[in-house]
């Protein structure tokens, strides 16, 4: 039996840059830290009782005899793609709703794989885990996604993810002073709009628009360089890191007419208005979780505008994928786990 926890995380800028079809020729860069909300899998080698051979709970129940007949994409695609050999069950848990735009689905799959390579009897890196997640989603599964999600939800923590040229991906932990840190996180509001979407299909449109969309995307990019500067350097405003962000905010909204909608205007109209220096809509956009950023001062007019809204405590968190319980198990007095072909 195995368990692991993986982090959601939540995208400050270079949003769009992270997609094949644009970093391979152009480059792209995203600044980005995951936070205290988590998918959880608990997952087991399934005892020869049952006349099934795979369980899978999340907000269904799978009970099938083999792996083509699993409709779950990831859990299909993982079992796929490493030759799992053994029969299974798995139970998903998450800290926050699917399609809100916090990664969620590359948080899952991340975990999974994780998952399974301890009940094969493996330690994956977290460069392996981020890479085959990437393979699953972009190439098994065939869903528009870009390479960001993996990374941050693998490897955990404050960093800089930079993309291209060709398919060449770097991660870089940001250094930060603790104060800054501490100021950056406690002028954060993160709020759910109430609205699930499935980002791929926004995300369909976004790899369509690239081709005219390119000086947007180089617009974006450039923003993590100023950001960046901001975190590093001693003695910048950090509120200048909050009217970055609805800079950025601008430039997504040209990305295509289904980032955002009237909920979501207004919703942001009412933070603004009431003193936040800038936000965003996490994710494609569309729905899902909204961020602000709004100075220690003007933090309590920000929260009664978004009364009607449901706001969420978060923190940030550096560990990524992890286990954190593992286990052989015995039926009948003998160990399950073997090594794969014995």
């Amino acid at each position: 039996m195995i368990i692991t926890r993986t982090p959601y995380r939540v995208s400050f800028f270079g949003g769009g840059t992270d997609f094949p079809s644009y970093y391979e020729e152009h480059g792209g860069s995203v600044l980005s830290c995951t936070i205290n909300r988590y998918s959880y899998l608990h997952c087991r080698i399934l005892p020869p009782f049952f006349d099934h051979k795979y369980r899978i709970r999340y907000f269904r129940t799978e009970r099938v005899g083999s792996i083509d007949e699993i409709a779950h994409p990831s859990v299909r695609e993982c079992l796929r793609f490493l030759n799992y050999p053994y029969p299974l069950e798995v139970l998903h848990s998450g800290d926050i709703p699917a399609m809100s735009g916090i990664g969620s689905s590359s948080s899952f799959t991340v975990g999974f794989l994780l998952a399974l390579h301890g009940l094969m009897g493996r330690m994956a890196t977290k460069r392996e885990l981020a890479l085959q997640a990437i393979e699953v989603e972009q190439n098994r599964i065939g869903e528009h996604v870009g390479s960001q999600d993996q990374f941050a939800a693998a490897f955990g923590g404050f960093n800089r993810i930079d993309f291209g040229p060709g398919r060449q991906i770097r991660i870089t932990p940001l250094i930060i002073s603790p104060q800054k840190l501490a100021r950056l996180q406690n002028n954060l509001l993160f709020c759910f709009s109430g609205i699930s979407r499935h980002s791929s299909e926004i995300q369909t449109v976004h790899i369509r628009n690239i081709p005219d969309r390119k000086a947007e995307l180089a617009d974006m990019k450039a923003l993590v360089d100023e950001a960046q500067s901001i975190l590093n350097q001693p003695g910048a405003d950090m509120d200048a890191f909050g009217r970055l962000l609805d800079t950025a905010w601008k430039i997504k909204r040209r990305f295509s007419d289904k980032v955002t909608n009237d909920l979501l205007d207004d919703t942001y109209a009412s933070a603004m208005r009431a003193g936040a220096l800038g936000g965003k809509v996490c994710g494609a956009g569309g729905g899902g979780f909204m961020m602000f950023y709004v100075p220690g001062h003007r933090r309590k007019a920000v929260r009664e505008a978004l009364q009607k809204s449901l706001l969420v405590p978060i923190r940030f968190e550096y560990l990524g994928a992890h286990v954190i319980f593992f286990a052989h198990e015995e039926v009948a007095g003998k160990q399950i786990y073997q090594e794969p072909g014995q």
